[in-house]
């Protein structure tokens, strides 16, 4: 069994300790980090060695910010996406062991007139051109990441108190239908069919324990890995108690020896 995870933190300087505590006790072989806010110079890559996980990261100080943590190795790491626009700190790639991983930080959008929703939008077009690329020599292919995209209505607690916002719009929605249709699969998904069941709650208004959230932190894989699917869960334990992060973790395990 191998398990990969993904998670932003929102802020590894801040949870440091919480994602090592995490570590020892969901021990993930592959771990994907968004919103890290480091520099590469700040990036604890000692502090996961000494948990057992080889690492690489993509940083860009107090923005942003995507890592890779694993234990099965880490070859031909890429930071950035081909023709990706922008030049920030939102996806870097590579090898670990049987499986190609992308951990990624797509824009918020933040409205649906502004420059960064446009930018978001061509930011996804950059993805599905680095999958399609990927798909034609990886069998095992494996993007987790904080997509800022709900897919349909069951990934948030209320559709008409989305409507006209980021998110949950046609284009976006779109966007990542191309990717699933390159031969992609929401692992999480293809467990687990009921609305409800979110990764990420706004820290206000007591968002967490009204269940008012959304499912924006995914787990996609290549068929080849979906086939391999035994098991995919949401960690909510990890958005209670002090400190934490806005999301919680989303973990698969795969039939892979």
């Amino acid at each position: 069994m191998l398990t990969v995870a993904t998670w932003n933190v929102n802020s590894l300087k801040a949870r440091l300790d919480r994602v090592l505590s995490w570590l020892e006790r969901a021990a993930p072989d592959v771990v994907c980090l968004q919103e890290t806010k480091l520099t590469e110079a700040a990036f604890p890559a000692a502090a996961f060695a000494a948990a057992g996980y080889e690492s690489v990261h993509f940083g860009q100080g107090q923005w942003n910010g995507v890592a890779i943590l694993s234990k099965v190795g880490i070859v031909e790491p890429v930071r950035g996406l081909e023709d990706e626009p922008g030049g920030e700190a939102r996806a870097v790639g590579a090898t670990c062991g049987p499986l190609r991983v992308y951990s990624l930080y797509i824009p918020n959008g933040r409205s649906l007139d502004s420059d960064h929703y446009r930018y978001k939008l061509e930011w996804l077009g950059a993805l599905a051109g680095t999958v399609r690329k990927e798909l034609a020599n990886q069998e095992r292919l494996v993007l987790g990441g904080d997509f800022n995209i709900a897919f349909d209505d069951r990934d948030v607690w209320s559709p008409a108190a989305f409507e006209g916002a980021t998110h949950v719009s046609l284009p976006e929605r779109e966007a990542l239908a191309g990717i699933y249709q390159l031969g992609m699969v929401d692992l999480f998904r293809a467990q687990h069919q009921e609305d409800g069941l979110f990764s990420w709650w706004d820290y206000r208004g007591g968002s967490f324990h009204k269940r008012q959230g959304m499912r924006i932190d995914l787990l996609i894989g290549s068929h080849a890995v979906a086939n391999e699917l035994s098991w995919a869960v949401i960690d909510r334990n990890e958005r209670k108690g002090p400190g934490p992060s806005d999301h919680a973790p989303v973990l698969a395990g795969l039939e892979i020896e």
